[in-house]
């Protein structure tokens, strides 16, 4: 009779399909950036800006300007708003960089890798999926239960554009010049409701 049983619940648990466990979705730690982070961050961002004065780099950095605050948007759409972001900065500050400024960026790399990945537990999307200018319509196809809103698409579509049409140094430029906008939204994505 146990045999029997124990033969029934096997194949009951194969008979009922389960989900696989979904990444959990934890952006808290990214509320309250710690200071040791925030002094990386700058300093990286200090020494571009002096080989940046030395070179005559010429670029459009307007990539990050936006007519709407971040807190404007529904917390769906601004952890999206902090992928695609995350996806720029990152693609800039992992090619090759200047001599001496390869140091200066390991720390900031390692955190926002990180963040990058903490992200991408909220949003559905794989490591390996298309970035930008897939990644509004592979956001949507992952992540059924939440389309962008049509502030947020044409928003990814202007950095879609910019992508394809700057210099790598330029989008280098945007990245890092645009950096604390850039933690300053993935606070308000972590903080939810109560950014405002």
């Amino acid at each position: 009779m146990l045999v029997l049983l124990l033969l029934l619940g096997t194949s009951l648990v194969g008979a009922f399909p389960h989900k696989a466990p979904r990444k959990s979705c934890g952006l808290s730690k990214y509320r309250f950036l710690l200071p040791s982070e925030l002094k990386a961050m700058r300093e990286m961002k200090e020494k571009f800006e002096e080989t940046m004065l030395l070179s005559n780099r010429k670029c459009n950095t307007r990539i990050f300007h936006r007519k709407w605050n971040t807190a404007e948007l529904s917390v769906p759409d601004r952890v999206l708003l902090v992928e695609a972001e995350l996806e720029l900065v990152m693609e800039a500050l992992e090619r090759p960089a200047a001599p001496g400024l390869a140091e200066w960026r390991r720390r900031p790399l390692s955190f926002l890798a990180q963040a990058r990945e903490d992200l991408r537990g909220c949003v559905g999307v794989s490591p390996h999926s298309p970035s930008l200018p897939g990644l509004a319509g592979t956001l949507a196809t992952q992540a059924p239960a939440h389309q962008p809103s049509g502030k947020l698409r044409h928003w990814l579509h202007k950095l879609d554009t910019a992508k394809r049409r700057d210099t790598d140094g330029c989008l280098e430029a945007s990245a890092i010049l645009h950096l604390f906008q850039v933690l300053s939204d993935l606070k308000c994505a972590a903080l939810r409701e109560e950014c405002a």
